[in-house]
């Protein structure tokens, strides 16, 4: 009897650590992720880039990224409309999880993002902003 809730045990944590890598962007992407110090150096060296952040409003008011664009990933589908499909894209959120799910609503509208890995945290841990 022990043996098949071994067996169940070990495919339900095989199970989250797979959907726990796809939500941060771990595995199975289309889009390349940047450390936060890449993403400065982009920003600093090319002006063809929108920045976006996919935080809540709450979040942004609290502080963002300078250059930064406003549009909180819950609203990005309907408001895709608003970014320039001839401009690189940079995506970031708090910590790296909303900018991964962002991401991927882009790609499947024909962009091609770059996700800045750790976020806003991170982006404030290196004493940028």
């Amino acid at each position: 009897m022990k043996h098949p809730i071994n067996i169940f045990y070990w495919v339900a944590m095989a199970g989250l650590f797979v959907y726990f890598a796809y939500i941060r962007g771990w595995i199975l992407t289309d889009f390349e992720s940047i450390s936060i110090k890449q993403a400065h150096i982009l920003l600093q060296e090319d002006d063809n880039i929108t920045l976006l952040d996919v935080r809540s409003v709450g979040e942004f008011k609290r502080g963002y990224i300078p250059r930064a664009i406003l549009i909180p990933v819950e609203i990005l589908s309907e408001n895709i409309s608003q970014l320039d499909r001839k401009k690189n894209i940079i995506v970031y959120c708090q910590t790296g999880s909303r900018s991964v799910r962002a991401s991927r609503i882009l790609v499947k509208n024909g962009f091609m993002p770059l996700n800045a890995e750790g976020g806003f945290r991170a982006w404030e841990r290196e004493g940028f902003g």
